[in-house]
């Protein structure tokens, strides 16, 4: 089911006016870029992150939770047959 909060129409350029609830809800202001995303006939708006970092920061940190970065960096660099000592201690 389709989770509606505002309904817009399209200007003959367009163009939508994003209702001042949905702008508030999602912290976008004027002169703000959002990024569109068209997936399986929909289109999705969403704000562009201002740091795209902190935004994929923690990302399926479960995947990882387990996993010592040092020692899997080492094990992929063995298996790509490159040297795994440290280069800056030579």
């Amino acid at each position: 089911m389709l989770d509606v909060s505002a309904r817009v129409t399209v200007s003959s350029k367009n163009r939508i006016t994003l209702p001042a609830t949905v702008s508030r809800q999602l912290g976008i202001n004027s002169g703000d870029t959002l990024l569109i995303l068209v997936r399986d006939g929909y289109a999705v708006l969403m704000p562009e992150p201002g740091d795209y970092s902190d935004r994929l920061r923690g990302l399926h940190r479960e995947i990882w939770q387990d996993v010592e970065p040092q020692a899997y960096v080492r094990q992929e660099r063995e298996v790509w047959g490159e040297p795994t000592g440290n280069p800056r201690s030579s």
